[in-house]
């Protein structure tokens, strides 16, 4: 463990602790910190800045992320360009996805310069937006990819097809398509069921649907699942991994399927998935 990517949630930037606690990695340790010139004014001065170039040619051992939830979505692409494994450290609120935390964060160091530690594989889908027969956006999503209503208070209708077949036609204020680790994310909060995030599928949930009998569905990871415009008096708008990707017109579609690639996690702890959810998501307590 000699190279080390770190990514600093802006907002987070001046936290102290993060600056005393990787001087002490790096004295104890002699691991080299690397980061971005865009967050060069966050970084101390143990890290060293430079160009996403020069970093593809540093063999860079993971991806250490100071942040909360949103921060380690954020790092999912650097993840996949520098090969990296992403090792979470919560200084944000929730923390689901997070490793550690600052008061942990030398032990768990220490647990990785001595390979005590697994990698995590965890599965990514792709979301590729249609307009009259030809792809106009395609992206990758390690949580969700949602299409919702936007700015238009009335509902949107939407077809939805597995492979061409149709599955079927709703009325409501969109639908989420995530992974198993989105499941616990934002289609958790609309009534979607929990899976675990090593498991590769698909979980389709609807936003407010105008019937009952809509429910939330899941699919084999290797099925395409498309998403029709039909209907609408305002475009909607695609949101992936919590931020608006693009608008959406009637007629268009957006096809999800599972990613080739998969983003890796570092394990360093004996936690239960189903720890983390009785601790964090107060799973089963009465």
């Amino acid at each position: 463990m000699k190279n080390i990517i770190v990514y600093i949630n802006p907002y987070h930037g001046n936290t102290p602790e993060v600056a005393s606690v990787l001087e002490a990695l790096h004295k104890k340790h002699g691991i080299a910190f690397w980061g971005l010139p865009k967050h060069e004014n966050l970084f101390p001065a143990t890290i060293n800045t430079i160009t996403e170039e020069e970093l593809i040619q540093i063999e860079c051992d993971c991806i250490l992320v100071f942040g909360g939830d949103g921060s380690i979505l954020q790092t999912k692409d650097a993840a996949l360009k520098y090969n990296s494994p992403i090792l979470g450290v919560n200084i944000g609120k929730l923390g689901f996805l997070s490793e550690t935390d600052l008061t942990d964060l030398e032990k768990s160091l220490d647990d990785l310069v001595n390979k005590k530690f697994l990698i995590q594989s965890r599965m990514l889908i792709k979301a590729e937006v249609w307009r009259s027969s030809k792809k106009i956006f395609s992206i990758l999503a390690l949580n969700d990819a949602v299409i919702y209503k936007s700015v238009s208070p009335k509902l949107i209708e939407v077809k939805i097809l597995d492979h061409k077949r149709h599955v079927l036609t709703a009325r409501c204020d969109g639908f989420v398509a995530a992974t198993p680790t989105g499941s616990t994310a934002y289609s958790l909060a609309a009534g979607g069921p929990i899976l675990t995030p090593v498991m590769d599928a698909i979980v389709l949930t609807p936003l407010n649907p105008h019937i009952l009998a809509i429910r939330p569905m899941v699919f084999p990871a290797k099925n395409k699942i498309t998403f029709r415009m039909i209907d609408q008096e305002h475009s909607s708008m695609l949101q992936v991994d919590g931020v608006n990707a693009i608008e959406l017109k009637e007629g268009d579609e957006v096809r999800i399927t599972s990613a080739k690639r998969k983003v890796n996690f570092i394990k360093l702890s004996n936690r239960t998935f189903y720890q983390i959810l009785r601790n964090k998501m107060h799973m089963g307590r009465i």
